[in-house]
């Protein structure tokens, strides 16, 4: 299962990176379009991102549009799980352990996944039913495990381009399922979110 997983993830990568620049930068438009109307997006409080690596749909015209009210975050790396800290385009970034940007900050100061609101996660695969597939390091999956066992929020939201896409992927016993899925083209709602 695991052979397959990675066999898929290098495929679903390649095919995002060959994705033109033209299209990526429309993706983004029509992305923040998705997100902004998604009916579980909150009014206040703490709205988590993540920042676009390796093909990856960018947040940034999501980040612009949010009402001043929400305040907007990137994960930081705390031990084996993530935190998240409010980032504002121009504050400082270092680089992590995996050469991922993150604010500039001791984790410490930066808030529990509890805390956020609603967190829009990376894909590398999606299917209809809301099981992702990321990168296959379990950080999402780790820091929000709690999910699994208590109800939103935070809203977990998949963003990515509409071809990764597969007919499904099996969930494994530590997969933490996302509440909705948004796309350039589409949004779908497969976890108890209010339509």
């Amino acid at each position: 299962m695991n052979h397959d997983r990675n066999s898929l993830r290098r495929e679903l990568r390649q095919r995002r990176r060959e994705i033109p620049a033209g299209q990526r930068i429309a993706a983004a438009e029509s992305l923040a379009a998705q997100l902004l109307a998604l009916p579980c997006m909150p009014t206040s409080g703490f709205v988590a991102g993540y920042w676009a690596l390796d093909g990856e749909i960018a947040l940034h015209v999501f980040q612009m549009r949010l009402p001043p009210s929400l305040a907007y975050c990137l994960p930081v790396l705390d031990g084996d799980r993530l935190r998240f800290s409010p980032w504002r385009p121009g504050e400082a970034l270092v680089t992590n352990r995996y050469g991922i940007p993150e604010p500039d900050v001791a984790a410490s100061p930066a808030f529990d996944a509890q805390a956020m609101s609603l967190v829009v996660l990376p894909l590398v695969g999606f299917d209809a039913n809301g099981q992702r597939l990321g990168m296959g390091g379990g950080w999402y999956d780790r820091s929000f495990a709690f999910r699994n066992e208590h109800p939103a929020p935070p809203w977990l939201v998949g963003a990515g381009f509409a071809t990764q896409q597969v007919d499904a992927i099996v969930a494994e016993s530590w997969d933490v399922a996302l509440d909705a899925i948004c796309t350039e083209r589409e949004t779908l709602l497969v976890n108890g979110v209010p339509a």
